[in-house]
């Protein structure tokens, strides 16, 4: 058991009580009418003109890709400095993911990386916005732009992140939210695309469910509906949409509380434990960072971790780089040098970090990392 966990979900009796309503009612505990007024919420929210929820963030990515019609042959710029799910989803439709490196402000797609990476199969871009922090968006989507590439956000650790006034979600062509339960709200798993395209959205919605074209709901009818496509399953249920509409009523609380307490993180790491033992990120003016993790690079990380442990105080490395999993490098054969990433995976740390972590807590894994350094 640790005595500070690298994160503890945000909730109320708010949360209960709407799962409980959905669970009470006896019926639609599947595809009850919370799951459209959810995704309208995250439209709303997000500024985007549609919305559909998916049950993980990993089914999300993989239904866009289809949708937008990637396939064999087809290449996928993406980073190496990511969960897997974003380099695995273009092999999910035949694709090949192609890593390019990441820059040292906003641990991000690099844009000059990504120019050098495309060929004549590039059919799109896929960055990350890194722990909450937004990307070189605004660069990608030029350089989209140019050479006719569709740009895909994976947004699953940014709810909430933008760039001046606009909303990270809305500078692609499509982005994925992610509700798994240690991101900004959370619905214990659970995901979401948004779009502008109609065209998109309906594609979406028939492979999201078998493929079925729906004309009502399908527990609560008696018509006969036609299969048109081949679709999965990847449905949220209003269990899960209920919850996330509970989440969505705090969520500016949740920003503002992450924002304060990632302040207070940094005032004191830089007093106690300053460069070069500890560099805290910066994001660039107008860059509105929403704290999903709270990572630094730091010396001798490894050992450091070690360390918080014995203290009971957990800490993790996110992220190890996809390019030297064992998968890609010894099934796929993948042989990239980004020299960036591999720097910046050396050294990350994400510390522990929620919404309710007192500043007495931050103090004591401050101050178990000085005594480290001591």
């Amino acid at each position: 058991m640790w005595k500070i966990p690298l994160f503890k979900m945000h909730w109320d009796e708010n949360d209960v009580s709407r799962v409980n309503d959905v669970i009470r009612s006896g019926m639609n505990w599947a595809s009850g009418p919370q799951i459209a007024e959810f995704e309208e919420k995250i439209a709303e929210y997000i500024g985007s003109r549609y919305c559909l929820t998916f049950n993980s963030g990993t089914s999300a990515l993989h239904v866009v890709l289809l949708a937008h019609g990637i396939k064999k042959n087809d290449e996928v710029i993406v980073p190496s400095f990511t969960f897997v799910a974003t380099a695995n989803a273009p092999r999910f439709v035949g694709a090949k993911p192609v890593f390019a490196d990441i820059e040292e402000d906003t641990f991000g797609l690099d844009p000059s990386s990504v120019e050098e990476k495309i060929t004549q199969k590039t059919r799109a871009i896929l960055p990350v916005h890194y722990g909450g922090c937004p990307c070189r968006i605004r660069e990608l989507r030029e350089i989209a732009d140019d050479h006719g590439l569709l740009l895909i956000e994976d947004a699953a650790e940014a709810f909430g992140a933008k760039i001046n006034s606009k909303m990270v979600g809305t500078f692609g062509d499509s982005a994925m939210m992610s509700f798994c339960q240690n991101k900004i709200i959370t619905t214990g798993e659970g995901g979401a695309i948004l779009t502008d395209s109609r065209e998109l959205y309906e594609k979406m919605k028939l492979i999201r469910s078998h493929g079925r074209l729906e004309t009502a709901d399908y527990f609560s009818t008696s018509e006969v509906m036609d299969y048109v496509d081949l679709g999965y399953n990847f449905r949220i249920s209003s269990i899960t949409a209920a919850l996330g509409l509970a989440q969505m009523e705090k969520v500016g609380k949740i920003l503002s509380i992450r924002k304060k307490d990632a302040d207070y993180y940094s005032r004191q790491l830089k007093k106690l434990v300053p460069p070069p033992l500890c560099k805290t990120m910066t994001p660039p003016a107008g860059y509105h960072h929403v704290y999903q993790l709270y990572s630094a690079r730091v010396q001798k990380r490894d050992a450091l971790m070690a360390h918080m442990e014995s203290s009971q105080i957990m800490t993790k490395i996110y992220f190890s780089p996809v390019h030297q999993t064992h998968y890609y490098r010894n099934v796929l054969k993948y042989t990239d040098s980004l020299p960036v990433t591999e720097k910046i995976s050396g050294e990350i740390i994400s510390l522990p970090f929620y919404p309710g972590i007192s500043h007495g807590e931050i103090d004591s894994v401050i101050s178990t990392m000085q005594e480290f350094y001591r």
